[in-house]
């Protein structure tokens, strides 16, 4: 019998929407792996240009296709794909990442080699928007997350790798055993922190993890990125991300399994509120900004950062306005 039949299938699912250059290189990345036994699921999320043709440039019968007739947002067409995914193992890719062609194999065979295992993980490059590897973020991601400091091997208690940490890049270099995490138990109001949630998840499954400390996949920066966005856009995301970030911390400091670290969950529930409240000054929402400032202000020890942003909320607008850097055309 052919060695490859005994090998696990490998779902590979890639959300996507409007990115079609991007699109191509991250399907050409699963397409190459060592690692042979895979399917790769492409959901699109109504783009305006239908990916259908770069799906046949491949001419590969383990690229699956799935098109939304319109756009559904996000975290439904993410959910969606994995949903979809048929393998004992399952790994989600972004539509604008990339993997090196080994990080299947060499993540699937520590899954195989112990079944308590619910995840196994990587470090990554940072690259540009020219697929060009950028090491100075590279070496402050790595640090950043503390992946640089975490000892290689098996986890059994991880909360604090995953949710202080974050050392665990769930949404992009992971594989995770599929059947274990059910995926209508992620809620719609985690949004953008749908990763977050899944290590949260995780965490409490009563499974471990594993770290390989070796550089598998390639995370891209570019304009596109919330983090690079500027003006009203950036504004947008702020609120977006501090609204999915209040609702997780909010669980996580709820949940009795979690206690030892309530303290930290509360002051990024808090830090959260004062995110929001700066988004929504930003997008000229003053008077729904001041209620998550108040809230920041009185459950906390006196914060400069939300102080100051609750006092632009009672400044002429004009002049907070100039002092939050906002262009009025925007």
């Amino acid at each position: 019998m052919d060695s490859k039949v005994k090998e696990p299938l490998v779902s590979v699912v890639i959300p996507t929407y409007n990115r079609p250059e991007y699109l191509k290189q991250a399907i050409a990345s699963a397409v190459n792996q060592t690692y042979q036994n895979i399917e790769i699921i492409v959901s699109d999320n109504c783009s305006p240009e239908n990916p259908q043709a770069i799906i046949e440039s491949f001419n590969d019968s383990r690229i699956r296709l799935w098109r939304h007739p319109k756009n559904i947002g996000m975290l439904p067409n993410q959910m969606h794909a994995f949903k979809m995914a048929r393998g004992k193992y399952l790994a989600s890719l972004h539509d604008d990442d990339m993997w090196n062609e080994d990080f299947v194999a060499k993540l699937v065979s520590t899954l195989e080699a112990d079944p308590n295992l619910i995840l196994a993980f990587c470090d990554q490059y940072i690259i540009d928007s020219d697929s060009k590897i950028n090491h100075v973020e590279t070496e402050k991601n790595t640090r950043g997350y503390k992946r640089d400091i975490l000892t290689a091997g098996t986890h059994q208690s991880f909360t604090k790798i995953g949710l202080v940490d974050k050392s665990i890049p769930t949404a992009a270099s992971c594989l995770i055993r599929n059947g274990l995490i059910d995926w209508d138990s992620i809620p719609q109001e985690v949004g953008g922190m749908w990763d977050l949630y899944l290590t949260y998840l995780c965490c409490i499954s009563g499974h471990s993890v594993y770290y390989h400390p070796e550089r598998l996949t390639r995370y891209r920066n570019h304009e596109q990125t919330d983090t690079m966005l500027s003006g009203s856009r950036n504004a947008i995301a702020k609120i977006r991300k501090a609204q999915s970030e209040i609702f997780c911390y909010k669980t996580f400091m709820e949940d009795s399994r979690l206690q030892e670290f309530h303290e930290y969950f509360k002051a990024k529930w808090l830090e959260a509120h004062t995110t929001l409240g700066i988004g929504l000054l930003r997008n000229k929402q003053v008077t729904d900004a001041r209620p998550y400032l108040w809230q920041a202000l009185k459950k906390q020890k006196l914060n400069f950062r939300t102080l100051v942003a609750l006092t632009l909320s009672f400044t002429p607008q004009p002049l907070a306005h100039q002092l939050l850097g906002i262009n009025r055309s925007a």
